[in-house]
Order: structure tokens, then sequence, then C-alpha cells
């Protein structure tokens, strides 16, 4: 276990701060850890009523590309995550979800950001667009689960949160029956 010893705030931004922590470890000596504050998100397993999965093509410029996803955004203060879900969806997708359920949840980069992701399942989906500022360049896809698993195995979605969520939701709901207690 660590004690931090102190924070120095470096950067206040509009998505992220960074601060650096002085920690003392065991032994008693001291180091410290650079770590990115950012807010919690959601992440969204979107089907539609033929069983197809949401996904959503957009650029990305921290890695100056274009990135295959699942829908996903940050949670608003004091907004509830479920209600994130419904908003961020009608934004990215044009859907609202008449049923959310919730499917977990994940750190994003636990060695140094504070980020947690709230994995939803959205279904009942209905045509629903809610105008935001900066997703007029995002493509809506359909595809199938064992597309969707498939485009992971082949590296074509490649961000962490939709390989996770996309695993996540196919062993709770197309194999449950073999999941097994570590």
């Amino acid at each position: 276990m660590e004690r931090t010893i102190s924070t120095e705030t470096l950067f206040k931004g509009r998505a992220v701060n960074l601060r650096v922590d002085t920690v003392e470890v065991s032994g008693g000596r001291r180091t410290t850890r650079e770590i990115v504050d950012h807010g919690d998100c959601v992440a969204i397993i979107a089907i539609d009523d033929g069983g197809d999965v949401l996904l959503v093509r957009q650029f990305r410029h921290a890695v100056e590309g274009t990135l295959l996803e699942i829908p996903a955004g940050g949670i608003d203060p004091g907004e509830e995550p479920a209600d994130c879900v419904r908003r961020e969806l009608q934004e990215e997708t044009g859907y609202f979800p008449g049923k959310v359920e919730r499917l977990g949840g994940f750190y994003a980069a636990p060695g140094y950001c504070t980020e947690y992701l709230h994995l939803f399942l959205a279904t009942d989906l209905k045509p629903s667009r809610l105008i935001a500022e900066d997703t007029d360049e995002i493509e809506v896809l359909r595809v199938s689960l064992e597309g969707a698993i498939r485009l992971v195995t082949t590296a074509d979605i490649c961000d962490a949160k939709s390989i996770a969520g996309l695993l996540t939701y196919y062993w709770k709901h197309v194999c449950p029956g073999q999941a097994r207690e570590p």
C-alpha cells in the first residue's frame, strides 16, 4: 500500500487535470506518481431489434486516426450514469434506449489515470436525435455481434473500452452457462 505525502497540480484542463503525487512506499522510500485526473464515463453496448451492435467510427486526434468504437462519453457533474447513457447514445447514434442495464465497469488505465468506465447495455432503441457540437463527424454502423467480435480479433476494433465492453457483453449474454468462478 502506498501513502500519499503531497500532491501538486501541474495542469487543469477542460477534460483532464495532471498532478504529481509524492508517495511513500514500503520500507519508507519516497517516489512520485504522475496522475491524469479524468471524470467517470459510460461505455455502451447498444443492440438494435435485429440483434446488431451499433458502433461509431470517428477520428481520434490523440492517435491521429479514425477508430471504430462502441458509443461512450463523459458523465456530467450531478448526472447519473444511466442518464448519461441515454444522452450519449442519442448524441452519438440518434437512438434513445428504452431499456438500460448495467453490465459492470472498469478503469481505463489505472497505472496513471483515475477514469472509471461504467459499462451498460442499451436496448429497445428508438430514433431520437440530440445534437451535440462534436458529433457531426461520427458515422454509425450496425454490425452483428459475431462480426463485432471478429473486428476485435483482427484489431479493427482496437480501443480498450470497446474490446472490454464487447467481450463482457458476449460472455454474459451469449455464454452465460459457461461462466465459472475463477
